[in-house]
């Protein structure tokens, strides 16, 4: 179907390993279509009862979706070539969370955006020491989608909004703590983990748990307190006036530099990402999670900040974004009501 995604089987395995080097494996539509084509496939096949998500080579598992498609859509043609991939990418998100067979995600370098999107729906997340993990996305004006809202509102002390606001990224040993990886593993180890589950499917978790190593120190750990305190609110307003705070006091450097990172983000996708994860914990399955995503990403899409925001970080890497609105208070709830809205009945996004 396409050559920026391998898929074979090995033994009793199938194998899926992404093929786009020099983009860091980005997911493209035609890869979406390739790799929920396979899973439809082996999903009756009784000769295969796990499957392998890895990528070809290179420092990235996948880092993200096709952002150039995304704003060359909200550019020129309203936004709908960008909807039609979000709609199809998110099918495949549910298809991978709803999924009988194990799927084990090799996480073995830059896993943000679309990669999350693809490695935490799976049973199994391996971590190694090169994994590099983040949902960047309020960077861009767009928000922490793929699932985001689900995955990351059902981490625990509030580390799921740090990480959707400040896209911070966490190390293996960091995804580990945090719940995110189930298991870490030595790079090294990564080609006998795949040929042996290739052979003893039924044993996935025994030959996981052999190989993995005790990580490193998780260093966010250290913080956990901070951003528990800092991030407790669903308001940006008083995240913001709390980092303030300290920011001000002695010994208040990392609340300063937090608060720094959140000056450059979207205000807009930052409160549209608190909304997000507050709904998202209230829901009570992917797919409704997935839907709601559907009408966010609709909007968001074709609003000034993800063109804008993709221009300057991206794009020409000036990075001086000219946000719209330009502050968090001038981002209403009338406006995010507009983007959570539901869409009309032939356009809401639903689960094959």
């Amino acid at each position: 179907m396409t050559d920026q995604v391998h898929i074979h089987t090995h033994g009793r395995a199938g194998h899926i390993s992404l093929n786009r080097p020099k983009a860091l494996h980005a997911l493209t539509l035609d890869m979406c279509h390739a790799i929920s084509a396979a899973l439809g496939a082996w999903a009756g096949d009784d000769a295969i009862n796990a499957i392998l998500l890895d990528h070809s080579e290179g420092r990235g598992f996948c880092a993200g979706g096709d952002i150039n498609l995304l704003r060359h859509s909200a550019l020129t043609d309203d936004g709908a070539s960008g909807r039609a991939f979000f709609h199809d990418e998110y099918q495949l998100n549910h298809r991978m969370f709803e999924y009988e067979k194990p799927i084990v995600a090799f996480m073995d370098g830059i896993t943000m955006g679309g990669g999350v999107g693809i490695a935490m729906p799976c049973k199994y997340r391996v971590a190694t020491e090169n994994t590099r993990f983040a949902m960047p996305e309020t960077g861009i004006g767009l928000f922490p989608d793929v699932g985001g809202g689900w995955h990351l509102s059902r981490l625990g002390g509030r580390l799921g909004q740090f990480l959707a606001l400040t896209g911070a990224r966490l190390d293996g040993a960091e995804c580990l703590w945090a719940g995110i990886a189930t298991h870490y593993l030595p790079s090294d180890k990564l080609a006998e983990a795949k040929a042996r589950i290739s052979e003893n499917p039924e044993r996935v978790a025994g030959i996981l748990s052999e190989l993995a190593i005790t990580p490193p120190e998780a260093r966010i750990e250290g913080n956990a307190d901070l951003i528990q305190k800092h991030f407790a609110s669903d308001s940006y307003e008083e995240i913001l006036a709390s980092l303030e705070a300290e920011a001000n006091d002695a010994g208040g450097e990392w609340a300063a530099r937090e608060l720094a990172t959140l000056h450059t983000k979207s205000p807009q996708t930052c409160k549209v990402a608190l909304r997000q994860l507050a709904t998202s914990a209230a829901l009570g399955n992917f797919a409704e999670n997935m839907a709601m995503e559907y009408r966010i990403a609709s909007r968001v899409l074709t609003r000034p900040d993800f063109a804008e925001g993709v221009r300057a970080v991206i794009v020409d890497k000036t990075n001086d974004p000219k946000w719209d609105p330009a502050t968090p208070e001038g981002v209403s709830e009338e406006l995010l009501d507009s983007i959570f809205a539901p869409l009309p009945a032939d356009q809401e996004w639903k689960p094959l």
